[in-house]
């Protein structure tokens, strides 16, 4: 009904939120040498914070979403103290290469050779990432599209927007959906050689989008909720063919980490949706812990992007036995795009962090939950600038677990420019120990990572 409405009438600037206002597309790719930087910089941090999101050369904003779109991956190189260069770059699929009039970037494809989700480290490279059927980029120092990579042969169909490194076993982790194959979704163990190790097909009904998963030294944590791939969508042509379907029987899956398929112990959940996931762990008493920013609903009003009425930081208990999922909200307020010291990850965590945000995902604030006292504090960088996701860096290897920094972009809308924020996580509500100045609105995007040297 929506998308029929928005066909009879103007598009205006409220149908069209992601390539409007902070979040209208660059036009250049640039480098910038020398950064101002107010404050200082910690001389322990020495490496690139690179963030991905979507930069579409030529919008079509009556079919455009802010999950589609050209993807540009920005980034700061710090030494010494020093903000030695910003640069942004597209990433080189076949469409942006042929705009540029140059070569095509290598490597093999498939479904499609879009990339604009998520940056990170793994193996000695770095990778561009998306979900839903591509196959990752291999990401230059310099931020230029090297190739396309399927692990030397051994992935076989799509990565995923967010796997996950295991920090006792050093494998990544990842649970891929491809748009082109409804009825299955692949639970992926990649080794440090870039090479896939295991896959496991996992049967599902509709097509579910999974964005994101947990994981704990017992289970891999599948979420499959009722968004799902619609024919219909695809069909009058929107680049975002997912939407909310209240006929699809919202459950969570514990994937025993060694198991099959038929190993998967399902637990029906309330309709809901999530993105995204900060941490699980095994409790002692056999239950699994899912910390998670939930979704009342989701793509099911809108047509450009997320469209939620409520989300709020909860905690749910996943109980193998009885085949049960107990909720309990930790945190009320609107919050996304979570983080937690990455260490921690599928063991029993203390800190998390999060972007406090108002409609359409515009970031206000920074939360930080000390999830043990049950306490949050709050960071606010003044009117008018807006903050992004924001990643915790430990300060040295055996940092206790907010021992370190948080990092990320926040724009000023006013000035018109954007600061790479170091925060210190300790210090959580004093000013940023340092404020890196990128003389343009960098347009918020998804997700990235410090990648040190």
């Amino acid at each position: 009904m929506f998308g029929s409405l928005l066909g009879r009438r103007p598009v205006t600037v409220q149908d069209t939120p992601y390539i409007t206002g902070v979040n209208s597309p660059m036009h250049a790719e640039l480098v910038i040498e020398d950064l101002e930087v107010i404050g200082t910089i910690p001389a322990a941090l020495r490496g690139r914070y690179l963030r991905m999101g979507p930069n579409p050369m030529n919008p079509s904003p009556r079919r455009h979403h802010w999950f589609a779109g050209d993807g540009m991956i920005h980034g700061i190189r710090i030494e010494h103290g020093r903000a030695l260069w910003y640069r942004n770059r597209w990433i080189r699929s076949n469409a942006v290469s042929d705009a540029l009039g140059e070569a095509r970037t290598p490597g093999p494809r498939h479904l499609f050779d879009t990339v604009n989700t998520n940056v990170t480290g793994y193996g000695g490279e770095t990778l561009g990432l998306i979900e839903a059927g591509s196959t990752p980029v291999v990401i230059g120092e310099t931020l230029e599209t090297e190739r396309y990579t399927d692990f030397a042969g051994t992935l076989r169909g799509g990565l995923s927007a967010h796997p996950h490194v295991d920090p006792l076993t050093g494998e990544m982790l990842a649970v891929s959906y491809d748009a082109a194959k409804w009825r299955t979704i692949r639970y992926l163990t990649i080794g440090s050689d870039g090479r896939v190790r295991r896959e496991v097909k996992v049967p599902v009904r509709h097509g579910p989008m999974l964005h994101d998963f947990a994981f704990t030294a017992r289970f891999a944590i599948l979420l499959d909720l009722p968004v799902t791939f619609s024919l219909a969508a695809a069909i009058a042509g929107y680049q975002f063919p997912y939407r909310w379907n209240a006929g699809h029987e919202p459950r969570i899956g514990l994937l025993p980490r060694d198991g099959d398929a038929g190993e998967v112990i399902w637990c029906p959940v309330d309709p809901c949706f999530a993105f995204h996931t900060v941490n699980a762990h095994d409790a002692a008493d056999g239950s699994v812990i899912l910390d998670l920013v939930v979704h009342d609903k989701m793509f099911w009003r809108r047509t450009s992007g997320p469209d939620s009425e409520r989300c709020s930081l909860e905690r749910w208990t996943l109980d193998p036995l009885a085949h049960t999922v107990r909720r309990r909200v930790l945190d009320p307020a609107p919050q996304e795009f979570p983080r937690c010291d990455e260490r921690r990850l599928g063991q029993p965590y203390r800190f998390a962090y999060a972007m406090a945000m108002v409609d359409p995902f515009l970031g206000t604030g920074l939360f930080k939950h000390d999830l043990a006292a049950g306490t949050r504090q709050a960071h606010d960088f003044g009117p008018d600038r807006h903050p992004c996701e924001f990643i915790f860096v430990p300060a040295h290897p055996d940092a206790e677990e907010d021992e370190g920094w948080l990092m990320g972009f926040v724009i000023d809308v006013a000035a018109g420019t954007t600061d790479l924020a170091i925060l210190d996580a300790r210090a959580f509500e004093a000013p940023p120990l340092a404020r890196i100045r990128i003389p343009h609105i960098v347009p918020p995007g998804f997700h990235g990572n410090w990648i040190a040297d």
